[in-house]
């Protein structure tokens, strides 16, 4: 339930900050770390993997932004299901939301602490990161890897950083978002005017065995790359004009970002090869680099010093975002009643969600010891299935309030959102028939997270009916007609050049 008259987030964040949010999460680790496990998939048919990959995204991303328009509200896809389906549903949505974007800053501290001890090995501060000894712990007798240790400083800055300042946060990812693909370009620049670079190494698409069916695995693998248009919707009461600006950055962020993986994988192909970028693994965008960028420069060294430098930068900007996004996710729950009341509160002297972020960073802490890519997988797997229900909130809504105010709307509806929920769930099925040959324990643990989420569901309402919190219903925070109400009136407002609401609408002016 909205919180009327409670303290609610400042609208801090313009179109750019928005915009780069997503990209930030996009262009993250995974142009590093996943290009090379889409080419040992999928050969050098791996372009056609991000190719379309977007495509998939981009009908879920116009019912996004047909929602963020008409529900102009932090939580992501969360508030959105929040806003239509019932609560055990939306509970559901924002427990596999939360949990997605935490798996996925575990993977992101782990993709930093590699890439960072290689950075300092170029300048001779470390040896080689696979020599990197164990950090001592302080009093007890043991030490940890020093790439887990690097990955829970990490987590713990960011952590901070968040906790005390929103627009902090979302200047740092500005400027982060901007480094990292001025590096790529410079990639892609000094990779198509090499020599190197052949359309040979794109023939056959699918050699050997392989057929075109090999793109499926691994657009589901590679998936994760392209959740960053939800996390835009996390912080939407803390953007500006949050119904104009959330559709336009959902858009520029999605078509730039696609635009970035397409390019830059198919250069790494075209100098590597698909077989010399998956024998290279995380490290052969870093490779190709080093093969046709210029060497024996000034200060950065050589071309593969630059493309590490990006990646910490790609790392850092993705494990930022999602710490936006994973504690407002929880945050938005609380407030909703759907999480302890605390979750839901803005900390009185910093006005962030600083219990939710302290939370969401201790799942993420406790995650950096699992295998990466069972951190991917599970984090893709819960981004699909709640892509799928997102998709079905917008068909619901439309069925149910035709008339609600929707200052955009989608073309061709209801094609593109069903075409999304097929699609996400073809993606959904392959993946989980991988992981049950390749990586049982992603399963499992996803699995046993949704059961955690029943459980906590079943006990707060109890907890709920035994304090008399919600009297007159046995569930907690079922939502009312008040809230879309709300919705509405406030844009009516808005539109006569009112105040707004709570929901952030008193941000009237453009970035």
């Amino acid at each position: 339930m909205s919180s009327h008259g409670e303290r609610a987030p400042e609208a801090e964040l313009g179109l750019l900050d928005a915009t780069m949010i997503g990209m930030g999460a996009m262009i993250g680790a995974g142009i590093f770390v996943l290009t090379g496990l889409a080419a040992e998939i999928a050969g050098p048919g791996a372009i056609f993997v991000f190719a379309l990959n977007g495509v998939v995204t981009a009908f879920t991303g116009l019912s996004y932004a047909e929602l963020a328009s008409a529900i102009p509200k932090s939580g992501g896809g969360y508030a959105f299901v929040r806003e239509v389906f019932a609560d055990l549903q939306s509970f559901l949505m924002g427990w596999m939301l939360w949990f997605a974007y935490m798996i996925a800053g575990a993977l992101y501290a782990l993709g930093f602490a590699p890439n960072f001890l290689e950075l300092l090995h170029v300048y001779g501060i470390v040896p080689p990161p696979d020599q990197v000894g164990a950090i001592a712990l302080p009093v007890i007798d043991a030490g940890i890897p020093a790439g887990v240790g690097l990955a829970f400083v990490a987590v713990a800055l960011f952590v901070a950083l968040n906790a005390v300042s929103t627009a902090a946060s979302g200047s740092i990812e500005t400027i982060f978002t901007a480094t990292k693909v001025t590096i790529l370009m410079i990639f892609v620049g000094f990779g198509v005017a090499s020599p190197m670079f052949s359309s040979a190494e794109f023939q056959p698409l699918f050699p050997g065995d392989r057929t075109a069916f090999a793109v499926l695995p691994a657009m589901g693998l590679t998936f994760i790359a392209f959740e960053g248009y939800d996390l835009i919707t996390t912080v939407t009461e803390e953007v500006k004009n949050p119904r104009e600006n959330i559709p336009k950055a959902i858009f520029v962020s999605l078509a730039v970002t696609v635009v970035v993986y397409l390019l830059v994988v198919t250069v790494a192909i075209g100098t590597l090869g698909a077989s010399g970028l998956a024998a290279a693994g995380e490290a052969g965008i870093a490779q190709a680099a080093t093969e046709f960028m210029p060497t024996g420069l000034p200060v950065i060294k050589n071309g593969g010093a630059v493309i590490v430098f990006g990646a910490v930068f790609s790392t850092l900007t993705a494990l930022n975002a999602v710490v936006i996004a994973s504690s407002r996710v929880a945050f938005s729950m609380g407030r909703e009643g759907q999480l302890l009341p605390g979750f839901g509160q803005l900390h009185h002297r910093f006005g962030t969600p600083f219990v939710a972020i302290v939370t969401s960073a201790i799942v993420m802490l406790g995650s950096v010891v699992l295998p990466t890519q069972s951190a991917g997988n599970m984090s893709s797997l819960f981004f699909l299935l709640s892509f799928i229900v997102v998709n079905g909130a917008v068909i619901k809504l439309r069925r149910e309030r035709p008339d609600m105010t929707r200052p955009y709307e989608m073309p061709l509806y209801p094609l593109p959102p069903l075409l999304g929920i097929v699609l996400n769930l073809v993606l959904t099925v392959v993946l989980i028939e991988f992981l049950i040959r390749t990586d049982p324990l992603a399963l499992v643990l996803s699995v046993s997270w949704i059961v955690l989420g029943v459980v906590t569901y079943v006990g707060l309402n109890r907890f709920k009916t035994a304090r008399g919190v919600g009297a007159g219903t046995d569930e907690i925070g079922e939502p009312d007609e008040l809230e879309t109400t709300d919705v509405d009136a406030a844009f009516e407002e808005e539109s006569e050049g009112g105040a707004g609401t709570d929901a952030g609408l008193a941000a009237d002016e453009d970035d």
